[in-house]
């Protein structure tokens, strides 16, 4: 297995499963609050891995700028409007909506960080797009678009779009040679001082649900869904490129809604069934290499 399949893999294993783990953060304790705990326990175990290896805990000064940006956009913004959407969509259909975040890295590569648009991973993008609004018309033909399906699956292409800009200043960062784990740490710290400030201004009860439930899937959400899970993703984007690592966000769903199938009575239906369909067809056009695709676009035409 090469090095960037195996990134992929351990990213989209491990976020398919966090949708299902996070509902059991939802209830006794605000969401601001339960976001905010997430990244300052995942913080406290990257810095301390940090300090085990002797390596340095700050980020060059150079880097506080995209560190700030990531915090902002990726650690908790992008993961507040998540759950707000939870509060009017399924865990499964939220985590489809995250899809489109392929789409979003492509253009925005192109606008902040003037990448070209490659034809096949535009196409890949739509298209696992297409299918993931194939997954949702059935919510939308029941609620309709006014109701509370239509209001989250705007929180969710918010959360997108959120998630996207924090991208772009990782993809910054990983090409002015800042150092993933530290500037990751920091981001993490950034993201739990905001949501605590925001659960502050909210007038939330401070408070913790000390059961198994909430703490498990709280040491589970930060150990393996942000530590991991992140650092697979952000050494991705600095390997093959937002446009291609965030199409992670796409398989990612259908993992979920496997889950959703198994634990939680999702039912499909042959819309959604051919959903999947574009969406993993998708994931192939986006994960082709540039110069397996080029070969195919230079190929001869068969001989009559």
């Amino acid at each position: 297995m090469s090095k960037n399949l195996a990134l992929y893999a351990a990213a989209i294993l491990i976020w398919g499963s966090t949708w299902y783990a996070i509902n059991f953060q939802l209830g006794v304790v605000d969401p601001a609050l339960s976001i905010s705990y997430r990244f300052a326990l995942a913080a406290a175990m990257l810095m301390a891995w940090l300090a085990v290896r002797g390596e340095r805990l700050m980020p060059p000064p150079h880097a506080w700028r995209w560190v700030a940006l990531t915090g902002v956009f990726t650690f908790s913004l992008n993961y507040l409007l998540v759950y707000m959407a939870t509060g009017h969509l399924s865990s499964g259909l939220v985590a489809v909506g995250g899809s489109a975040l392929s789409l979003m890295n492509i253009l925005n590569a192109r606008l902040f960080l003037k990448q070209p648009v490659r034809g096949d991973v535009l196409a890949g993008g739509v298209l696992g797009v297409a299918g993931v609004l194939l997954l949702f018309l059935p919510e939308f033909e029941l609620r309709g678009l006014a109701g509370a399906a239509g209001l989250g699956f705007a929180y969710i292409m918010l959360s997108n779009y959120s998630a996207s800009l924090g991208n772009m200043a990782v993809s910054k960062a990983r090409g002015q040679g800042v150092p993933l784990l530290p500037a990751t740490a920091w981001g993490m710290i950034i993201g739990s001082a905001l949501m605590a400030g925001v659960a502050v201004l909210r007038g939330a009860e401070l408070r913790f649900e000390p059961t198994a439930a909430y703490v498990g899937s709280l040491v589970y959400l930060a150990l393996f869904g942000s530590v991991a899970a992140f650092l697979s993703y952000f050494t991705l984007i600095g390997r093959i490129g937002p446009d291609r690592a965030g199409y992670v966000a796409v398989m990612t769903p259908v993992l979920a809604l496997v889950i959703s199938t198994l634990f939680e009575d999702f039912h499909w239906t042959p819309l959604g069934a051919l959903g999947l369909a574009l969406a993993v067809g998708g994931n192939l056009l986006v994960m082709t290499p540039p110069s397996i695709a080029a070969r195919f676009r230079r190929a001869p035409a068969p001989a009559e």
